[in-house]
């Protein structure tokens, strides 16, 4: 059995590795059906849910800034915004200092709609952290950014 080894020189096998990676994977696919199953009873695709999160966070922005901001074109942005406002829950208006911009913004629907999608995350993450060492939420923080960096993505 190979081993390896952690930046502290401590060793652990392959199999190990190998296990963990199985969970990671488990976990991955129960927490994307959880997700999905929060935003399809929303009406909201993972596309239309990450435009409405970044605009919460953010507040009001541009189209060309929410689509460098969720790393999609201009073009696609536009279709999600366009199906956005024609639920309701974004509204398009004038940008306040350039004339030629547009600000999309989220609406009424579209606040009350994401203070549901926080609460049900905050609860979600107490009923599934509940009972975990602080140490061990610590270690597993660290630990997933460290995934993170090493597939060459940045820690959240």
């Amino acid at each position: 059995m190979k081993r390896l080894h952690n930046d502290d020189g401590s060793a652990f096998s392959d199999a190990a590795a190998g296990a963990a990676l199985e969970k990671l994977f488990s976990l991955a696919v129960v927490t994307h059906q959880y997700m999905e199953e929060g935003m399809a009873a929303r009406g909201l695709s993972r596309a239309r849910a990450t435009v409405l999160w970044n605009l919460n966070e953010r507040g009001p922005m541009t189209q060309r800034a929410l689509a460098d901001a969720i790393g999609v074109s201009p073009r696609n942005v536009t279709g999600l915004v366009d199906a956005l406002e024609a639920d309701g829950f974004v509204a398009r208006g004038r940008h306040p200092n350039d004339r030629r911009a547009t600000l999309v913004a989220l609406t009424d629907k579209g606040t009350a709609t994401m203070s549901g999608l926080r609460d049900e995350y905050d609860q979600g993450a107490a009923r599934l952290f509940e009972g975990v060492a602080a140490s061990d939420l610590e270690g597993f923080v660290a630990t997933v950014d460290h995934l993170l960096v090493r597939l060459g993505q940045e820690s959240c």
